[in-house]
């Protein structure tokens, strides 16, 4: 199944070293708006306040037919996780100097997922370096070498 929504600067900027599947706490327009990919993640953020982890700065625009609620369309959002995978990751934030990072939205069994990265934040020498060996595969594979 493709992913609802993609966080694609995300590997460019980070590099990515583990990743996790995290259930997000939404309200019902919100996953309508999701499912019709009314949203965006470029600013969107992770970070771990008092032993739970948020969502912020991911953008749903609210679902068109909607009366009930009135919320704003970029309102932290609870991430579910284990306790022990809550642990980890604020132990790599803390120790490490990581950053959480959102990958991408998607479905499991009707249920709307946010896969969460664990990355290194690049420096621009290393973009560089990202953007060229992405370009040679991008080559290679266009005439058929892979």
């Amino acid at each position: 199944m493709p992913p609802l929504l993609q966080h694609r600067a995300a590997t460019y900027h980070y590099e990515i070293l583990e990743t996790y599947e995290a259930g997000m706490v939404l309200s019902s327009w919100e996953v309508k708006s999701l499912k019709a990919k009314h949203a965006h993640m470029k600013s969107a953020y992770a970070r771990i306040d008092d032993g739970e982890v948020w969502l912020y700065g991911l953008h749903i625009s609210p679902w068109q037919y909607t009366t009930t609620e009135d919320m704003p369309p970029t309102r932290p959002r609870k991430l579910l996780l284990h306790q022990r995978e809550i642990e980890r990751l604020h132990a790599a934030v803390q120790q490490k100097r990581l950053t959480l990072v959102p990958l991408s939205i998607f479905l499991v069994r009707g249920r709307i997922k946010l896969s969460l990265g664990l990355g290194k934040g690049r420096k621009r020498h290393e973009k560089k370096q990202v953007l060229k060996e992405r370009s040679i595969t991008k080559d290679l594979r266009q005439q058929g070498i892979r």
